[in-house]
């Protein structure tokens, strides 16, 4: 997902060893998130540890492939042990030069427009927590400063902090490929495409990135309550770190995080060729019943109850009193995609919470005093 420095945002791997193979243990200097030389007690398995990043991205699920398997093992475990947020680690005068591991398209033939997965390998040197940002440099000059490198763009990461491949290694963004139509003729214009979500949509496996990061702070995802509430809305490639949350939530095997709380998903796209991730989604709804709930708005092939386009503030008020209740019982609710989804959801809230005899405006600063209320639009 882009958030708007510009801002923007997904496919996995199963490690070598989950099987109880054996393993070898390096100790390198301890950890800390202050400097770029992080490098934490490495749990490597013997044979994954000499796989060069050909031979890794073989051993790459396809994300239908990951959606269907129970609990994997995740490594280095030493990821869970820093107490503060790895932050800027990378910044745009010194990006890290990163490796493109994957680009796949995620969307059927019937979606407007082409929203890929990407996966990075940043070799475990910029770790981050799930519902931080990627800053990514295209390659090429920036035509408004000659001789200068383009502008940073932000893109929410949709993996957790193990990676598609489990290991540590890698990140996932989800990008929808920007493109410009001439209202007037209908045909494309490429001189006024994205720079930074082209380029990214169109590389190769082993063409390098610069990226800078990590950063955020607002979408963390809170895990001091194992049992809390955690409701999640997005539109289009804003599913990006809500996908990060529930692989860690019900994916991955975490010693130190097992989650027994609701996780609560609302997604809004066009229409069912749109939707991102949904079989690893359905996967956790079938697996999961009593932990995950998962509600779909596509707007150009359902109708909200006044006859209109379903969007995903419609399906909010369709559960408002349950959404209200949860809230009231101290649930985490996170909004994010496009900036513009905001005003349709505030005034559905606001509408509700009167109805309700409640002030709305009273009751956001009352969830933004108790850090419930994330959000991050672009």
């Amino acid at each position: 997902m882009a958030l708007s420095t510009p801002l923007s945002q997904m496919s996995a791997a199963l490690p070598i060893g989950v099987d109880g193979s054996s393993r070898s243990m390096i100790k390198v200097q301890s950890v800390s998130f202050t400097e770029k030389s992080w490098s934490p007690l490495l749990r490597l398995d013997s044979v994954s540890r000499k796989l060069s990043l050909k031979k890794r991205s073989t051993v790459c699920m396809s994300l239908q492939q990951q959606a269907s398997r129970s609990k994997v093992s995740v490594t280095p475990l030493e990821l869970e042990d820093p107490k503060e947020t790895p932050l800027n680690l990378y910044r745009p005068k010194e990006p890290y030069t990163a490796t493109i591991v994957s680009v796949e398209r995620i969307v059927g033939p019937q979606a407007p427009g082409e929203t890929c997965h990407i996966v990075i390998d940043h070799d475990g040197k910029v770790p981050y927590w799930e519902g931080q940002s990627y800053g990514v440099i295209p390659l090429g000059e920036n035509p408004k400063k000659p001789g200068a490198p383009h502008n940073v763009r932000l893109y929410s990461i949709a993996s957790t902090r193990y990676g598609d491949s489990f290991d540590g290694k890698t990140a996932s963004l989800c990008v929808r490929r920007a493109q410009y139509y001439d209202p007037e003729t209908g045909k494309e214009d490429p001189s006024k495409a994205g720079v930074c979500s082209n380029f990214l949509c169109n590389a190769k496996p082993g063409d390098k990135v610069q990226i800078t990061g990590p950063s955020g702070k607002v979408m963390l995802l809170p895990e001091e309550d194992p049992k809390a509430t955690h409701i999640m809305i997005a539109t289009g490639t804003g599913v990006a770190p809500f996908r990060g949350y529930l692989r860690r939530m019900f994916m991955e095997n975490v010693p130190t995080f097992k989650f027994d709380g609701l996780a609560w998903l609302f997604l809004g796209v066009a229409n069912s060729d749109s939707l991102l991730y949904d079989e690893e989604f359905s996967s956790y709804l079938k697996d999961y019943p009593e932990n995950f709930r998962y509600d779909k708005a596509l707007s150009r092939e359902e109708k909200n109850k006044k006859g209109g386009k379903m969007y995903v503030q419609d399906k909010i008020e369709e559960y408002s009193d349950e959404i209200f209740k949860l809230l009231d019982e101290g649930a985490h609710i996170y909004f994010c995609g496009l900036k513009g989804m905001m005003p349709g959801i505030q005034d559905t809230l606001k509408r509700v919470a009167e109805e309700r005899g409640e002030s709305w405006e009273q009751k956001l600063t009352q969830l933004r005093k108790n850090k419930q209320w994330h959000v991050e639009v672009y």
